[in-house]
């Protein structure tokens, strides 16, 4: 296999860009860490908050253009740990380029219980996601994985550090593999 990618997602607030910038960090091999957001933020007008029924068409075209941009890092040869809320609805474009790519690709699901995601919401700055009913919504999402429960870590109990070595380890271990 080639690069690794690693899908690093959950609700919101469940610490995966901490996560994944630690992971990033402390890799062993070139590492980006691509972080979602970034690419929701770009749009500055015309933007439909993504967890609405009405951003299906913006969703589909972010999760395009993020494809797209693991392929070109990962074909550059560099690892990429993409952080952000990619449930299994989106995880046919990144099927269809990992094995297209013959890259190795990871699903893990940060997943704290819902009472730690929403007191770990109320500490967030700026304009990270804080609506209690959205957090809560998408924490219901990541709630029931059907084929992909065991792709699934209950981080509640655990800091940045432990979750950061619970990933890797499950990475490590290629149980959370999908491709």
């Amino acid at each position: 296999m080639n690069s690794q990618v690693i899908i690093l997602t959950g609700p919101p607030a469940a610490g995966k860009t901490t996560v994944a910038e630690l992971l990033a960090a402390n890799a062993s091999v070139p590492t980006v860490h691509l972080t979602t957001d970034l690419f929701y933020r770009a749009i500055r007008t015309g933007f439909v908050p993504p967890f609405l029924p009405a951003a299906q068409q913006q969703n589909e075209v972010v999760i395009a253009a993020i494809v797209g941009t693991v392929a070109t890092f990962a074909g550059g040869g560099y690892d990429v740990v993409v952080d952000g809320i990619v449930g299994p609805w989106f995880l046919p474009p990144f099927l269809a380029m990992a094995e297209q790519a013959e890259l190795s690709l990871s699903y893990v699901v940060l997943r704290p219980d819902l009472d730690t995601t929403l007191s770990r919401a109320k500490q967030r700055v700026g304009d990270e996601l804080k609506d209690v009913a959205a957090i809560t919504g998408l924490h219901q999402a990541f709630a029931r994985l059907g084929d992909l429960e065991h792709h699934a870590i209950d981080t509640g109990k655990l800091d940045a550090e432990q979750t950061s070595e619970a990933v890797k380890r499950a990475v490590d271990s290629a149980a959370y593999r999908l491709v």
